[in-house]
Parts: structure tokens; sequence; C-alpha cells
């Protein structure tokens, strides 16, 4: 069973061509689309709208919003399981591992991605998809690099998200002199990769760099 990942810098928009690779594969399976996020207590709708509009236009219709951890762990598991797509979104990359990666809800996802359900993520929902969670001392109170605990959807790639944006260059260097056996990404945002079995298949957006022999490449 081919499996789909991918794995956007940030912001809330898909790309138009990975719009549309996610809807055509979702629809193949059949069933609803799960959108996780965590819950900040505000209008959220808009915002969700951003995600949902351009899968809607590929023909997407039954979307499972799935707030954390105002919904609980047992319900979100339900949906999951019968989901022919998931999205985790972005904020706190911390509260996402806490609230997804160290919980029984990271099970299912695993489960899920492994019968070729596509998982999207957006920013924290993408650095939590890989193992382990790599997080930027610009992404955490402590302003400190971190390590934690990811899903390990996929364990050879590691990146760095709203690259340019934050101008994170020193983090992706980071990432590769700690991780050289692992290929680094730096991903801005409106910017996604497509992983297929594991590999970088596709890129698409504004941005994507890697650290090859101690250099700084833009590859997109």
């Amino acid at each position: 069973m081919d499996t789909h990942l991918f794995l956007f810098g940030g912001g809330s928009l898909f790309t138009d061509g990975f719009a549309s690779k996610f809807a055509k594969i979702s629809l193949t399976l059949g069933g609803p689309v799960s959108i996780l996020f965590i819950d900040r207590h505000t209008d959220y709708q808009d915002y969700l709208s951003l995600i949902t509009k351009p899968l809607q236009e590929n023909g997407l219709n039954h979307f499972l919003y799935l707030p954390l951890p105002t919904t609980t762990i047992e319900i979100a598991k339900e949906k999951i399981e019968k989901s022919a797509g998931i999205i985790i979104l972005g904020g706190d990359t911390n509260k996402y591992v806490n609230n997804i990666v160290e919980t029984s809800l990271a099970d299912p996802i695993r489960n899920r991605f492994r019968k070729g359900v596509p998982v999207v993520g957006f920013s924290a929902g993408a650095l939590i998809s890989l193992d382990p969670c790599i997080i930027s001392p610009k992404d955490n109170i402590e302003r400190v690099f971190q390590v934690r605990p990811g899903l390990g959807l996929v364990t050879d790639v590691q990146i760095a998200v709203h690259f340019s944006e934050w101008e994170d260059k020193d983090h992706l260097y980071e990432v590769a002199k700690r991780y050289p056996d692992k290929e680094n990404y730096g991903i801005d945002e409106n910017t996604g990769l497509y992983l297929k079995n594991g590999q970088v298949e596709r890129m698409e957006g504004k941005g994507v760099f890697r650290i090859i022999g101690g250099e700084l490449v833009k590859c997109l």
C-alpha cells in the first residue's frame, strides 16, 4: 500500500497541485477528512475555510473538525479510524506533541497512514509527522533547540518550517549537523513537499532549501 504525506512549511493554504492530489487520493478511498487542531477557543470557521475551500473545489465536501483537547480522545480516535484523509494544522508545536503524539491518538493516525490514507501537516502538523519532532528555538518559549517524539510517518527526513519568514537558516544547519543521515529541508510558508512511500517526489510553492555539503542550496 502506497503512503502519502504532505508537509507544508506554514500558512493555511494548499498549493493547487497538492490540493488536487490530496483530494484525488481521499475520494478514491471514500470517507470524511478529519482536521485536527489545538482549540484556541476562538471562532475558527474562517480559518478552516481557507483549508477546505481548495479541497471542495476538487470534490471533497465531508470534513470532521476535531479541536483538541476539547474533543475527547475517544471521539477523535473513532473519527480518525473512519477517515479517508487526515489534516493536522499548526500552532504551538509542543501542544501538538502533548495532545496528539503522546496520546492514544497517535496509533490510529499511523495505522490509517499505513493503509494509504493521505496525511497533511501544516507547520506544527508537519513537524510532528516526522520522528523525532525537532522544534526551532523560534517555536518555543524557552528559545532552545528541542527534540520531542513524533508520529514517525517518515523517519529519513527532517524539516524547518516558516524557513525564510523566520530566517531560520541557523536552525536548519543545526538539524543537518545533529542528523547527518537524514535529508533536511527548509520549507517556506505556503510551500509543501509531497512524500510518496517516504521519498520526496514533488515540491510546490515559494521556496525549499537544503543544507548540502555544508552549503545552503535552494531547491525550489
